[in-house]
C-alpha cells in the first residue's frame, strides 16, 4: 500500500510541476527587474556624486562659497573632534570671511535639508 501512496503522491507532484515552474519564472524575471533598477538607480547616484556633475540652482554658491568649499570645510573639522566652534576657523583659512561662512552653512545645510541631491 505504501507503493501507491507514493505514486499518488508523485502524481499530485507531476500535476502541479507547470504552475510551480511558471511561479519560479515570475519570480526570477522579477527579481532581475528589481537588480535593473537597483543598478540604475546606483549608476545615477554615483553620476550625481561626479564632479562636475551637480546642476541647477540647489548647486549655486551661497555668499560666495561653492558646494567645494562647504564640503571642504565641513571635513576639516574632524582634525578638530568634530568641534563646530572650529567651522569659522577653517572656512578663514581657505579665504573665507566669517560673514560668508556663516550664511554659506546655514543656506547648504537648509539645501541639503531640502534636497537630498545636493549632498
Amino acid at each position: 500500500m505504501g507503493m501507491l501512496k507514493r505514486m499518488k503522491d508523485m502524481r499530485d507532484m507531476v500535476e502541479v510541476a507547470p504552475g510551480m515552474v511558471a511561479q519560479a519564472q515570475q519570480l526570477s524575471a522579477q527579481a532581475q527587474q528589481m537588480a535593473a533598477a537597483q543598478q540604475a538607480a546606483y549608476q545615477a547616484q554615483a553620476a550625481g556624486a561626479q564632479p562636475g556633475a551637480a546642476e541647477g540652482a540647489d548647486f549655486d554658491p551661497i555668499a560666495g562659497v561653492s558646494i567645494e568649499q562647504f564640503v571642504a570645510v565641513s571635513k576639516g573639522v574632524a582634525a578638530f573632534g568634530y568641534d563646530p566652534a572650529k567651522l569659522p576657523d577653517i572656512a578663514a583659512s581657505r579665504g573665507i570671511a566669517a560673514a560668508e561662512w556663516q550664511a554659506a552653512h546655514q543656506g547648504w545645510n537648509d539645501r541639503i535639508k531640502r534636497n537630498r541631491a545636493v549632498i
